[in-house]
């Protein structure tokens, strides 16, 4: 899944996950059990990309036992998503990414929805934070969507899995060696 806070990522993620028999992973259910509201996002000591990365991991292994897994993550790079892209290749899988883009009205009206009617389902969010989320988000291309076309990692890493052991810390200590290089 793939998008902004108050693009509907989790409700289409549940609707996935039902339609195909999938295991659906949502790191904001474990963060708000694990941290509690407060934290947010960016949990202090990068805990959030430490849970990422275990969840991340679990869905490998259940892509190696040929089960389908929907990421609920947002996954705002294209280095996330490509790095996910390759990971799951390397265990014999097949990606999609859900993309769902959301207007910045219909976004806000939505987090202040949500926050009205379900506060202990989710983390506080200013309408000031909206502007800069928009502009990190790196929209996906028609070949990203398509699959098509996967780049190369960033300079400095040779795999994209050496990149994403950077980004999600507990990745690598997580999968154990399971993933295959390609």
């Amino acid at each position: 899944m793939v998008g902004l806070p108050g693009s509907g990522k989790t409700l289409r993620a549940r609707e996935l996950a039902a339609e195909r028999g999938a295991l659906q992973l949502t790191p904001d259910d474990w963060a708000l059990t694990l941290f509690g509201q407060e934290d947010r996002h960016q949990e202090p000591g990068g805990k959030r990309w430490l849970l990422e990365g275990r969840l991340v991991a679990l869905a490998i292994d259940a892509l190696r036992l040929r089960l389908s897994v929907v990421l609920d993550f947002g996954f705002w790079s294209r280095d996330e998503r490509s790095a996910l892209r390759w990971m799951a290749a390397s265990v014999g899988a097949s990606c999609e990414i859900v993309y769902l883009p959301v207007e910045r009205e219909v976004q806000w009206s939505r987090i202040q929805n949500r926050w009205k009617h379900s506060p202990e389902q989710t983390f506080p969010m200013a309408e000031a934070e909206l502007d800069p989320w928009r502009e990190r988000f790196e929209v996906p291309d028609a070949d990203e969507l398509s699959g098509s076309f996967l780049p190369s990692p960033p300079p400095g890493d040779e795999t994209w899995f050496d990149w994403a052991q950077r980004f999600w810390p507990s990745l690598a200590q997580s999968l154990n060696g399971r993933l295959s290089e390609r």
